[in-house]
């Protein structure tokens, strides 16, 4: 995998952080979901994206004031190269909040930018477990598995998280990529 595209994919997963669109008491277990899902799949550009950010500012928004704003904290702490601190504070979210995929997804963006993708992928893992419609974590698991040299589970969950979310651009460029590389075998 290239270095760019890992940087776009860390970078991506940490902007929605400024996503605020969220109503109050939200999360994955929103009912607002299945309509935002259904919405994505037929939208087209700059609406596309408006879905896209509804989707993420639902997930941001843990319904407690502290783990969001734990959630914050830990984000701004990673964009100022805090990466200890940020990871504490996503240890307090799990903790405080083992229901809330988004803290889950976050600790694993940031473990997998500090190279840690054993930690990542039992984090992901869990953000399936309880929202398996996370493009975002699929998107991240296919840059692990590709980080790690297996194409083939690369391949795999980038088409996952494109069948979920058809408007992601860099995942798709690198899906044809890998397809190049592989000769896409039927996986």
């Amino acid at each position: 995998m290239s270095a760019r595209f890992a940087s776009l994919l860390a970078l991506l997963m940490f902007a929605v952080s400024a996503v605020t669109v969220a109503p109050a008491s939200a999360d994955q277990t929103d009912p607002e979901l299945d309509r935002l899902f259904g919405a994505l799949q037929g939208a087209e550009g700059p609406d596309a994206q408006k879905v896209q950010n509804a989707i993420w500012g639902v997930w941001h928004d843990s319904g407690s004031d502290t783990v969001d704003l734990l959630m914050n904290d830990a984000a701004q702490a990673v964009q100022m190269g805090l990466h200890d601190q940020a990871e504490a504070q996503y240890d307090a979210v799990v903790d405080l909040a083992p229901g809330f995929a988004e803290g889950w997804n976050r600790r694993a963006t940031l473990r997998f930018m500090r190279g840690n993708y054993t930690g990542s992928i039992e984090d992901i893992s869990r953000v399936l477990d309880l929202e398996p419609r996370h493009f975002g974590a699929l998107a991240g698991l296919g840059a692990i598995y590709d980080r790690l040299n297996q194409p083939e589970a690369a391949l795999e969950s980038f088409r996952q998280a494109l069948l979920i979310n058809p408007h992601m651009a860099e995942v798709r460029q690198r899906v044809e990529a890998l397809r190049k590389e592989i000769g896409d075998r039927d996986i």
